[in-house]
């Protein structure tokens, strides 16, 4: 099943794009963003790295973590 990234997440992915500056919160938004266009990307090694970082961190934002757990989502098993 191939999975892209939904239209909320997609949209939190942008605004964390136009508002944050954390290295790991751009990529595994980046990350997100990408995959709403393309469903057939999958999320590299490094964004999902990213992604599990913003999701640890309390105090990442809502969006943040919404793109982040739509990066992993995608992660290939």
């Amino acid at each position: 099943m191939k999975k892209g990234t939904g239209s909320r997440a997609a949209s939190a992915a942008s605004k964390v794009l136009r508002t944050s500056t954390s290295q790991a919160v751009l990529k595994a938004a980046g990350s997100a963003l990408t995959q709403s266009k393309a469903p057939v990307e999958r999320t590299s090694a490094a964004a999902a790295k990213a992604a599990s970082s913003v999701l640890r961190d309390g105090r990442t934002s809502k969006a943040a973590k919404t793109a982040a757990a739509s990066t992993l989502a995608q992660r290939q098993k």
